[in-house]
């Protein structure tokens, strides 16, 4: 048996592809949208993808199986769940007609060469989650050597039970999510412990609140120290505990539960977007096309295209582009030729297809020196800033997670999460000045690209909250915080 991960660093997502070297058979469980990748390691290995697998619909990334399936791979996805959590899109072929695939319920099984999976319903992240034990038949096993669990079972976390109600909508359903999660949980004590654990997420991820960063386990080791396991002792103990401090999830993991279910926009490759050249971009518009810059902050907020987003080409790329940018809006890239591609491969995983061109970093210089239009954004210290409150009374917004936000916060502070903000822009003021601020200036940097574009004055804090402390500047103390002007 071949099993590889294929994992991206920024998603913090794991796909797998798992063969039968006998019969030179490979499938894709939980791949992303460009699946060049999948089939360029199987053809290095011998194999070819002939099927995809999916433990649910996902709501981090936009899912690959439609690209696979139109290349003539089978589905295998669940039929678990109710009305709402039903793959729609498999009748949907592009030119007509259905794809090969196989609605699957708890305990079916399918083969891939020599190589068994089993489905198991793992319901609670989602209600039509499915793992796959995953036995070697071929290589003389009966028993499986290991399961895929998808977003159910983490290295040192399980997957949160609130995105129904917090990401896709569904009110009122974090609690029994929670509760459905806790019977799975109880379920999985009784896998036999030498079960290895493959998931689909690692530390970084917004679908748990403390994944670990090894990538995979086993049964017995996660019995034994996973505190969201460990919390099962009892469904009220569990529910309280899962439910806490969970990070707000990205504005953008709505569209991708309803893409993924309804059935992505087929690409057929990569997009390949044409450079631009200065004239092109002086041209345009930053309020009508999302203009993503991808320098560094010192040299964006010193001169930038007016209306353009600060978002680095970094780790939170993809969840920060995702979040400000809308999903209809033509984007164009700022960045370095041999990014790119890199880039452009982020944005479809979130979704974001519409790419119009790209510019190069080197000659931003040129475009200043051809009369392009500049923008700057005001960036002060903690002393600075202070002053501010103190005069100009500025409307302080603090984009940090509500958790850090209740640990302390600048007093009079409303808190909105950098990656609910689209979202929520109504609810800042636009006649006042806007003071914002996390925890060391990276976070509210983004914020304040986003706000200037939709027309607001705005400071950044520099160096954030963590200079303001330092500073010596007062602050109020998270819960005990009783100023009314709070907000969170």
């Amino acid at each position: 048996m071949f099993l590889r991960m294929v994992y991206d660093e920024k998603l913090a997502e794991a796909a797998y592809v798992i063969g039968c070297q006998r019969t030179g058979e490979a499938i894709v469980i939980d791949p992303e949208r460009d699946v060049d990748r999948y089939e360029q390691l199987a053809t290095a290995n011998g194999l070819r993808i002939v099927a995809t697998a999916e433990t649910h619909i996902h709501a981090d990334f936009v899912s690959g199986s439609r690209e696979l399936a139109e290349r003539g791979a089978m589905v295998y996805v669940s039929d678990e769940g109710d009305a709402d959590w039903k793959y729609q899109w498999l009748n949907a072929k592009v030119g007509g007609g259905e794809y090969r695939h196989r609605l699957l319920k708890d305990g079916d099984t399918f083969m891939v060469g020599n190589i068994e999976f089993r489905a198991v319903h793992t319901p609670g992240h989602t209600p039509e989650h499915l793992s796959f034990m995953v036995t070697d038949r071929g290589g003389g096993a009966d028993k499986p050597m290991g399961v895929a669990t998808g977003d159910f079972m983490f290295v040192g976390d399980v997957g949160r039970p609130d995105l129904l109600e917090s990401a896709a909508g569904f009110e009122g359903k974090a609690d029994p999510s929670a509760q459905r999660l806790y019977g799975t949980v109880r379920k999985f004590m009784e896998w036999p412990d030498y079960l290895q654990v493959w998931p689909a997420h690692g530390a970084g991820s917004a679908c748990g609140k403390a994944l670990g960063a090894v990538p995979t386990s086993t049964v017995g080791y996660e019995k034994m120290f996973n505190a969201s396991v460990k919390a099962a002792r009892s469904e009220g103990e569990f529910v309280e505990f899962i439910l806490d401090a969970q990070p707000e999830p990205p504005l953008y993991f709505a569209r991708m539960k309803r893409d993924n279910k309804l059935g992505p926009k087929v690409l057929g490759g990569v997009p390949r977007p044409a450079a631009m050249g200065i004239d092109a971009l002086a041209s345009v518009d930053a309020r009508k096309v999302a203009v993503i810059d991808t320098r560094p902050w010192a040299s964006f907020r010193a001169s930038h295209v007016p209306g353009s987003l600060h978002i680095p080409l970094n780790n939170t790329f993809n969840t920060d582009a995702g979040s400000l940018v809308g999903e209809d809006e033509p984007i164009i890239l700022i960045v370095e030729p041999g990014r790119v591609d890199e880039a452009v491969r982020d944005l479809i995983r979130v979704g974001l297809d519409r790419i119009a061109g790209w510019f190069d970093v080197a000659n931003m210089g040129a475009l200043a020196a051809a009369g392009g239009a500049s923008g700057t954004i005001d960036e002060r210290t903690p002393e600075a800033c202070r002053v501010m409150l103190e005069t100009t009374r500025p409307f302080v917004l603090d984009v940090r997670r509500m958790s850090e936000f209740r640990e302390g916060h600048i007093e009079g502070a409303t808190n909105i999460a950098h990656t609910r903000l689209l979202s929520r822009l109504s609810e800042v003021p636009s006649h006042r000045p806007i003071m914002v601020n996390c925890r060391s200036g990276a976070r509210s940097a983004r914020a304040c690209s986003l706000l200037r574009r939709h027309g607001h004055d705005c400071t950044n804090v520099a160096g954030g909250f963590l200079a303001w402390q330092q500073a010596g500047e007062s602050s109020c103390k998270g819960p005990s915080c009783k100023a009314p002007s709070c907000k969170a």
